[in-house]
């Protein structure tokens, strides 16, 4: 049951989900709109922009070696063109605390989360927001690039793009299939540019050590009926659109159609490590998404499938042989009755792999705002009461401390915390 490990183990957040603040930022404006399930307010989150100190506490605790973490451009840059100087301040501090408990810090720069005055200029759906965007990512190389090596220029941009323009679920809730070409264009370029200037910045700084991606939301996609032609097709046309058609354009700089090269970049290797978020698989009857009737599933009804993880990534590497991050993988588990097990399925998958990962991030350290879901979607190692802020590492957060701590899974630690979970069906 047991198995060694050969990788760097920690977790990831993001800022919008857990800092707090009544900031002029899209998710706010979405809260305010009434657009979150369970009418939780971003402003709260988990008020870590307050208690980070405490946060970097408790992850040195738990043995936490590595950690992915977002910083907050409605904070930086509050109005186009004028920097908040105190909040680079605090993420200046932020970033030496997490380094000076031996932790090794990855920068996401851009998270699902715009400053209004961007998103009313048409965000990443306008080409002519690439200068704004990159701006911004001199402003934090700038101000953090002598602390930071490591960066991810974008969160999920197929994510981001499907659920803000075509599904119309996230801000700014548009249904436009044109749209959502466009916004998965500009990001594309934005990520290949953001990629050249991180490099070239810290280049000019004397730092030779600079390592830049952006994080990728692959799925397996499958048929619920595989001798269904029609099945068939949708899975394939929904796994292209979905992902297979832009991995070429942000890794590669090869824009294929629909796709549009809106800055003319030219083809190249625009990522030194693969970093994979990978939750789920989706089962297909049409174009859309589904779940497997009878498969295992988590609380808000996505398929476990370890497997799944290994697949995706070898899907990646051959397009990018280059190290292999896992910059997100977790579970939605609300009684903590499983994500144990859930942990232990995935990293297993990952050591029976002949692949090069080098990094696993757990999503995601604590409970916290789980964008439309709200409060209620319960993804962390460590429980936070809302109302009180008081922070409880759970029995999986004491697992994954003891993975880390014994480098693997024992027996005895299997025994421990695995044995007897079992998923929901």
């Amino acid at each position: 049951m047991g198995f060694k490990l050969n990788i760097k183990l920690g977790v990831a957040t993001s800022a919008t989900q857990i800092e707090g603040g009544n900031l002029d930022s899209s998710w706010n404006d979405w809260y305010a709109k009434g657009k979150i399930k369970d009418n939780s307010n971003p402003s709260r989150a988990n008020d870590h922009y307050n208690l980070w100190k405490d946060d970097i506490k408790l992850m040195k605790s738990m043995g936490i070696e590595v950690y992915r973490f977002g910083i907050e451009w409605a904070r930086i840059e509050p109005k186009e063109g004028v920097i908040d100087k105190e909040a680079i301040e605090h993420y200046r501090s932020l970033i030496t605390e997490i380094k000076s408990n031996g932790i090794l810090p990855l920068l996401t720069i851009h998270h699902f989360t715009n400053p209004m005055w961007f998103e009313k200029k048409g965000g990443f759906k306008n080409k002519d927001n690439i200068e704004i965007f990159l701006n911004y990512v001199k402003i934090c190389v700038e101000n953090f690039g002598d602390l930071i090596s490591e960066y991810l220029t974008i969160n999920e941009p197929n994510v981001y793009a499907t659920h803000a323009y075509f599904y119309g679920l996230w801000p700014p809730g548009e249904k436009s299939f044109f749209s959502t070409i466009n916004v998965y264009s500009v990001m594309a370029v934005c990520h290949i540019k953001a990629y050249e200037l991180i490099h070239r910045m810290r280049k000019e700084m004397g730092y030779k050590d600079t390592k830049v991606s952006f994080a990728n939301h692959m799925r397996v996609f499958a048929p619920v009926n595989p001798k269904n032609l029609i099945h068939k097709s949708s899975t394939k046309l929904t796994e292209w659109l979905f992902q297979s058609l832009m991995n070429s354009a942000y890794y590669k700089g090869e824009f294929k159609f629909p796709l549009k090269n809106f800055e003319d970049v030219k083809k190249g290797d625009y990522c030194d490590f693969v970093a994979l978020n990978y939750y789920s698989r989706s089962t297909i009857k049409y174009i859309g998404d589904g779940t497997l009737k009878g498969a295992p599933v988590n609380d808000l009804g996505w398929e476990i499938y370890p497997n799944g993880l290994v697949e995706c990534a070898q899907e990646l590497y051959d397009i990018c042989k280059k190290p292999i991050y896992v910059t997100e993988n977790g579970t939605c588990d609300l009684n903590d009755s499983f994500r144990s097990l859930y942990i232990y399925d995935h990293l297993k998958a990952i050591c029976e792999s002949s692949l090069p990962f080098e990094r696993y991030y757990h999503w995601c350290f604590c409970d916290n705002f789980e964008w439309i879901e709200g409060e209620e979607a319960k993804f962390g190692l460590v429980s936070v009461d809302y109302d009180t802020q008081k922070r409880r590492i759970k029995k999986s957060g004491e697992f994954y401390s003891k993975v880390i701590e014994n480098g693997g899974v024992t027996d005895s630690i299997y025994d421990e915390y695995v044995k007897g979970e079992k998923y929901h069906n």
